[in-house]
């Protein structure tokens, strides 16, 4: 059944990659993206593949770019579009801070709300929040990007159980470490404030990071993954990929309840 399908934060990366994968199975897709210049590029590529595509230029943080999806019968929505800054917590600017959870949690709320109620209305819908394993557990020197995905999983937890009974499934996926650049531009945004002079975390503190990012996956698998709980009849809750890291999880969370 061909269903109508919102992804956030199409312009790059996953949401991208899921996007195409979706509009050839000939699903109507919706592909957000946050600027003007991700717009023109993206029908390019989409028209280059003979892809149908339907690009829309929705920066989430907006309000008026928010209230386009009053627009659309949504059946399927996407929460993908995300932003990273890394660095020490307890030196991370709170201004980052605030920035990132305006982006990875606030406006998936206001997102979702618009959309489960016109969901409700119909009795059916689903919702896939692209969150990460950084939701799942905390990685060093990345605990700011992390308190945002572990808000994120309690909003689909909680949506989960409450939109349940309208019809309506809620799932999750949360990738390791992918070639995306999108873990490599949040590390890099370090270097926008840090000063070794001022700060009182050692520049070697980031290698724990840059061991992370030296053994990055193809982003591929990830993107079938999104595809597949989207169309998938029944998907699980919780979609974790590549599945060793599933052990990285267990191992992190265990360890807090032994100390």
């Amino acid at each position: 059944m061909t269903k109508t399908i919102l992804i956030t934060g199409a312009g790059s990366g996953f949401g991208k990659l899921a996007a195409l994968a979706l509009a050839r199975r000939g699903h109507r897709v919706i592909a957000a993206v946050e600027i003007w210049p991700q717009v023109t590029s993206l029908r390019q590529e989409a028209k280059a593949l003979n892809v149908t595509l339907e690009v829309e230029k929705l920066d989430v943080t907006l309000p008026r770019d928010r209230a386009l999806v009053q627009r659309w019968d949504i059946d399927v929505f996407i929460n993908n579009a995300g932003v990273m800054e890394a660095g020490p917590i307890a030196e991370l600017p709170i201004e980052l801070l605030r920035s990132m959870f305006e982006v990875n949690f606030f406006s998936s709320v206001a997102l979702a709300q618009q959309i489960a109620a016109k969901m409700v209305k119909k009795r059916d819908g689903r919702m896939i929040f692209v969150s990460s394993v950084a939701g799942l557990t905390t990685i060093p020197y990345s605990a700011g990007y992390c308190a945002t995905k572990h808000a994120l999983e309690s909003l689909a937890e909680g949506l989960r159980f409450e939109l349940a009974p309208f019809g309506i499934s809620v799932a999750t996926v949360n990738p390791g470490f992918y070639d995306t650049g999108f873990n490599d531009r949040g590390v890099d945004s370090v270097m926008h404030w840090y000063d070794p002079e001022k700060n009182f975390t050692p520049p070697t503190a980031f290698e724990v990071v840059a061991e992370h990012l030296a053994h990055q996956l193809s982003p591929q698998p990830l993107a079938d993954l999104i595809v597949s709980v989207a169309t998938a009849d029944k998907p699980r809750f919780r979609n974790v990929l590549p599945a060793e890291i599933v052990t990285f999880i267990k191992k992190g969370q265990s360890e807090l309840w032994a100390e």
